[in-house]
C-alpha cells in the first residue's frame, strides 16, 4: 500500500497533476472544484473529512457549499481571498492533511489559484451528499468507463496515403498540425523491423537477399504471413504476455525463494496460444477459469481439455510463501490473494485496484468494497482460511493409457510383494522356532502362545513371559539381528518391487488453480485491509462506476457445475463485448510492442493518474474491430505491420521534431532498443549457436565464478562454496531466452542489465534505459565474448579467407544489411590492425581469428545492433 501512495506521489509531483488538468500555460478556462481540487482532497483528505462515518471536525470537503459552511471551527475558504482562507493557513502550516505526506507546492498553488478565482465549481451542486463513498458525475464520464465506440474513420487530405483505417485516423490528428506521414523506410530496415517485432530475431542473410529480390507487390505483406507463421512468433509474443502474467519459475516471497518444477506447463501453454492464434476471448476465458469448463476430478482430465487446466497457472503466477518453513501462513496467504488481484486487475482491467486495498482509492472511483467484490470472486479457489500450499495444489493428470499400464505394473508389483511377505513370514517362523528352543522345556509353550495371541488380547502373564525373553520378538524389523543372510533375501524382494514401481507413468504435473467443490468461503472487507479485522461480507459484482453498463451478473454459486461458476462468469463477461476496459487495454498493449508506446502510455493504469489516449478514436476503433474480428491477434498485427504509419522512416525533421518531438502524434517510427531477451537471442543468431528447440522445462542457472548469474548448472557444495565442477548441457544453454529459468532472486545478470522483466507481482512495462552497466556487459561479460569467438569462426568458415568477404557477412548477420564502403573500409583497417598488434605477442595463436572475434564484438556492441529503425 506504501508502494501504491509512493508512486502516486511521485506522478503528482512530476506531471504536476497532469492526470486531472493541463498546465497552466494551456489553461485558458478558470480553475474549478471538480478539474483541479476536488483531485487532490479525494487523494489526501476525503478518507477524514466526508467518506467517514462522520466528518472530523464537523468538516465536509467534498462540497464547496460545505467548505462554506464550514465545520466546527467556522468556513475553511474565502472566496476570492486565499490570505483568509482557514484552509490555506493550515496547509501552509503543515496541519493539515496529517500524516507524512503533505501537499506539494504545485498542489497548493491550485488550491490557491481556485480560491483566488472565485472558488468556483463547474457544475450546480447537489444540496447535499450521502454518508460515505460518492462517484461524480464528472468520474463516471471518464473516457475509460464509457461504452467502447466504434468511430467513423476520418477522412484526410492525403488520401493516398493511406493504406489502412489505422492510417487515416493518424493522418487526421496529423493534418490538424499541418503534418504527415514521413517517407517509408527502406527495405532492409522494415524488413528488420519485422522480424524483430513479429519474431524477435533478425532476418538471416539469405531471408534479406530473398526479400530484396521480390519484386512482387505484395511481397511485404508475404514476408509477414511467413513471421507470423513462424514457431518463433510465439515465443516472441509468449514472453510479452508472460511479462504481465508475472511469469516465475520460482516462488519468491521470502529469501529462500523456492523453485517451481511445473510452471513451466503454463510458459508453453501461452506460446502454444499464441501459435495456434487462439482466440484472446478464448485464452482469457481459460486463464481465469479453464478448471470450470471441465468435469472433476481434475487428475483424470483428458488430452483435450489439459490446456484448460494449464492455462489457470495465469493465477498461480503470483508469489506464495507459504509453502515455506518461518513464515506466518495466514499472512502469506493473504499477499498471495493481493498479488493475483493485482496481476488480474492491471493486465485485463488496466487498473491499479490493489490501492483500494486498505481503504477507497485515493484517486479512481472505486470504493474499497469493490477491491473485495472482487476478492469474492476468487476467493473460493484461494481459500485463505483452508489454504493449500503450492505443493498441496499440484494436479498430476496421467492418461487413460498412462492408467492402464500404471495398474498393470501394479499388479506386478503386488505379486512381489505378496512373494516377499511370504518368505519374510517362513524365516521369521524359522528364527522364532531356533530361538523358542534355547528355553526350557516347561516354558515353550505357554510362550509360543503368548506369541499367537494378539497382542491387544494377551493376558498380563503372557506380556510378562515374551518381556522376559526378549529374542522370542523376532519381526521384519528384527530379523537382520538374528540371520543377516535371511533378512537379506526379503529386502531384495522388495527393492525388486521399488524397480517395477519406478516404472510407472508419472504423468504430468500441472500447477493449476482449482476450487474444491462445496467450498465457498464468506469474503469479508478488512478493515485497513488487515485480514485479523474482518468487518461486513461482501458478494462477487463488478466495479461501481461499471454498474450503469449493465455487464453479465456474477452469480455466488452457479447451478450447472461443481464449482460456484464465479471465474467463469466474471471471465465471460470481460469478453462479452459490453466491457469497457478489457479490448481497450489489450489492444493498447499490442499497440506498445509495435510502437514503442501506447496509445495510452500507462498500460496497467487507464485510471485518473493515467495517461490519456494520445487518439481516444482509434483506440476504440481497434479495441471494437479486434472483438468483431474474432478477437484474432495475427489478423490485428497484419493490419498494424501493413499500415503506411508502421512502415514510416524513423528519421527526424525540423518540423516533426518543433511539432511533435516526443512522436505522440506518429509522424514517424520510433527507434526503439531490443529487449534484453531479443538482445541475447540475436546475439546467438549472429554468432550461428542458437538452438531453435521449443518448450520443456527451464534451463538451470547458477553463479559462476564472477558473481554473474548465467545459464548453467548449479555445482557449488552444500554449504554453497564453488567444486569447479562444469556441466555439459550439450547445446541446451543457446536456446531462446524465454526457456531460461526466471528465479525472482537471481535475475540472469546479461537479462538484467538490459532491463527484463521484474515480476512483482508483475511487469506492466518495461524500462528501457540507457546505462553504464549495458556496456560494461558487452566489453566484459563472457557470454559476450563466446559468442564473439563463435561468430568470427562462423564468419571465416562460411565467407572463406578473404577478409572483405568476412566483413560483408558479419555485417549482414549482424544488421542485416549491406556494409558502404566506408564502413567496409574502416572495418577492413580495424581488423588488420588487430590481427597485427595480435602477431606481434610472443606465443599468440590465430591471431586472425582473434582480430576478427574483437569486430565482431564490436558489432554485437554497436546501437546498430541493439536498436530496431
Amino acid at each position: 500500500m506504501k508502494r501504491c501512495l509512493f508512486i502516486a506521489a511521485v506522478l503528482w509531483l512530476v506531471s504536476a497533476s497532469s492526470a486531472f488538468a493541463q498546465p497552466k500555460q494551456a489553461r485558458a478556462t478558470p480553475s474549478t472544484f471538480e478539474n483541479d481540487v476536488r483531485p487532490i482532497f479525494k487523494a489526501l483528505c476525503f478518507e477524514c473529512h466526508g467518506e467517514g462515518k462522520s466528518p472530523r471536525g464537523g468538516l465536509d470537503l467534498r462540497l464547496v457549499r460545505s467548505m462554506l459552511e464550514g465545520g466546527d471551527h467556522g468556513a475553511v475558504i474565502v472566496p476570492g481571498n486565499v490570505a483568509t482562507s482557514m484552509l490555506i493557513d493550515k496547509v501552509r502550516k503543515q496541519k493539515m492533511p496529517p500524516g507524512k505526506r503533505k501537499l506539494t507546492a504545485v498542489e497548493l498553488a491550485k488550491i490557491e489559484r481556485w480560491i483566488a478565482e472565485g472558488a468556483k465549481t463547474d457544475q450546480p451542486e447537489p444540496k447535499s451528499l450521502g454518508k460515505g463513498f460518492q462517484i461524480t458525475a464528472q468520474e463516471r464520464a471518464f473516457w475509460a468507463f464509457q461504452p467502447i465506440r466504434r468511430p467513423v474513420v476520418p477522412n484526410v487530405k492525403s488520401a493516398k496515403q493511406v493504406r489502412t483505417p489505422i492510417d487515416a485516423f493518424l493522418l487526421s490528428r496529423l493534418e490538424e498540425k499541418g503534418l504527415s506521414f514521413s517517407p517509408e523506410a527502406d527495405r532492409a530496415t522494415l524488413l528488420r523491423r519485422l522480424y524483430f517485432d513479429l519474431i524477435g530475431l533478425p532476418p538471416t542473410p539469405k531471408e534479406a537477399a530473398n526479400f530484396l529480390a521480390d519484386t512482387r507487390a505484395d511481397a511485404y505483406e508475404r514476408a509477414a504471413d511467413r513471421l507470423l507463421a513462424s514457431p518463433a512468433y510465439g515465443e516472441r509474443w509468449g514472453r510479452h504476455w508472460l511479462d504481465v502474467a508475472g511469469y516465475a519459475d520460482s516462488e519468491g516471497y521470502a529469501s529462500a525463494d523456492v523453485l517451481r518444477t511445473s510452471s513451466y506447463r503454463y510458459r508453453d501453454y501461452v506460446i502454444r496460444a499464441f501459435n495456434a492464434d487462439k482466440p484472446f476471448d478464448q485464452f482469457i476465458i481459460e486463464q481465469l477459469a479453464g478448471d470450470e469448463l471441465i468435469k472433476p476430478p481434475h487428475d483424470k482430465t483428458g488430452p483435450a481439455d489439459l490446456d484448460k487446466l494449464i492455462a489457470t497457472g495465469f493465477l498461480r503466477m503470483a508469489p506464495d510463501g507459504t509453502g515455506g518453513g518461518d513464515v506466518d501462513r495466514k499472512l502469506a496467504a493473504n499477499q498471495t490473494i493481493a498479488d493475483t488481484l493485482q496481476i488480474v486487475s492491471t493486465s485485463l482491467l488496466g487498473l491499479t485496484l490493489q490501492c483500494a486495498q486498505c481503504h477507497n482509492h485515493r484517486y479512481d472511483p472505486i470504493p474499497q468494497v469493490d477491491y473485495y467484490a472482487l476478492r469474492a470472486v476468487f476467493e473460493p479457489a484461494l481459500n485463505w482460511k483452508n489454504w493449500r500450499t503450492p505443493a498441496g495444489r499440484e494436479v498430476v493428470v496421467l492418461s487413460d493409457a498412462e492408467r492402464k499400464i500404471a495398474a498393470a505394473i501394479e499388479q506386478d508389483a503386488v505379486k512381489i510383494d505378496k512373494e516377499r511377505l511370504a518368505k519374510n513370514d517362513v524365516f521369521i517362523e524359522q528364527v522364532f522356532q531356533r530361538e523358542l528352543a534355547k528355553l526350557p522345556t516347561s516354558v515353550r509353550e505357554p510362550a509360543r502362545q503368548a506369541r499367537a495371541t494378539p497382542p491387544a488380547k494377551r493376558i498380563p502373564a503372557q506380556q510378562k513371559l515374551l518381556r522376559d525373553h526378549p529374542s522370542l520378538n523376532v519381526s521384519s524389523g528384527s530379523l537382520y539381528l538374528y540371520d543377516s543372510k535371511a533378512a537379506a533375501t526379503p529386502k531384495a524382494l522388495a527393492d525388486r518391487a521399488a524397480t517395477v514401481r519406478a516404472k510407472k507413468p508419472v504423468g504430468q504435473s500441472i500447477r493449476a488453480l482449482t476450487e474444491i467443490p462445496g467450498q465457498a468461503p464468506a469474503t469479508f472487507l478488512f478493515h485497513r485491509g488487515d485480514f485479523e479485522q474482518p468487518r461486513q461480507v461482501v458478494m462477487p459484482e463488478h466495479l461501481t462506476i461499471l454498474q450503469p453498463l449493465h455487464l453479465s451478473k456474477i452469480p455466488a454459486r452457479a447451478p450447472n457445475i461443481p464449482t460456484t461458476g464465479r471465474r467463469l462468469a466474471f471471465a465471460r463477461s470481460l469478453v462479452d463485448g459490453k466491457h469497457p476496459l478489457t479490448a481497450r487495454v489489450l489492444v493498447n498493449r499490442f499497440w506498445l510492442h509495435h510502437f514503442g508506446r501506447g496509445i495510452v502510455n500507462t498500460p496497467g493504469d487507464f485510471g485518473f493518474l493515467g495517461e490519456r489516449p494520445t487518439h481516444p478514436d482509434l483506440l476504440d476503433w481497434l479495441a471494437q474491430d479486434f472483438m468483431a474480428g474474432g478477437w484474432k491477434l495475427k489478423r490485428l498485427h497484419k493490419l498494424i505491420v501493413t499500415s503506411t504509419a508502421y512502415r514510416q522512416t524513423s528519421r527526424r525533421t525540423p518540423e516533426l521534431q518543433k511539432a511533435d518531438p516526443d512522436n505522440r502524434l506518429l509522424g514517424r517510427m520510433s527507434v526503439r532498443r531490443l529487449e534484453a531477451e531479443a538482445i541475447r537471442d540475436a546475439v546467438l543468431a549472429a554468432s550461428g549457436k542458437l538452438n531453435a528447440k521449443q518448450f520443456g522445462p527451464p534451463l538451470p542457472i547458477a553463479y559462476d565464478d564472477l558473481g554473474q548469474v548465467i545459464v548453467g548448472v548449479d555445482t557449488t557444495d552444500g554449504a554453497g562454496r564453488p567444486t569447479g565442477r562444469k556441466v555439459d548441457l550439450k547445446g541446451e544453454e543457446f536456446r531462446r531466452s524465454i526457456y531460461i529459468q526466471v528465479r525472482r532472486s537471481r535475475p540472469v545478470s546479461m537479462l538484467e542489465a538490459f532491463d527484463a522483466a521484474t515480476p512483482t507481482p508483475n511487469c506492466e512495462i518495461r524500462n528501457a534505459s540507457t546505462v553504464t552497466p549495458q556496456a560494461l556487459m558487452l566489453m566484459n561479460s563472457r557470454f559476450i565474448h563466446e559468442q564473439a569467438d563463435h561468430f568470427a569462426r562462423r564468419v571465416q568458415k562460411e565467407a572463406g579467407k578473404d577478409l572483405r568477404q568476412q566483413i560483408a557477412l558479419a555485417w549482414r548477420l549482424a544488421f542485416a544489411a549491406e556494409p558502404t564502403a566506408k564502413e567496409w573500409s574502416l572495418a577492413e583497417s580495424f581488423v588488420r590492425g588487430q590481427a597485427k598488434e595480435f602477431r606481434a605477442r610472443p606465443k599468440q595463436t590465430e591471431p586472425d581469428t582473434l582480430a576478427l572475434a574483437n569486430f565482431c564484438q564490436a558489432l554485437l556492441s554497436a546501437n546498430r545492433f541493439l536498436y530496431v529503425d
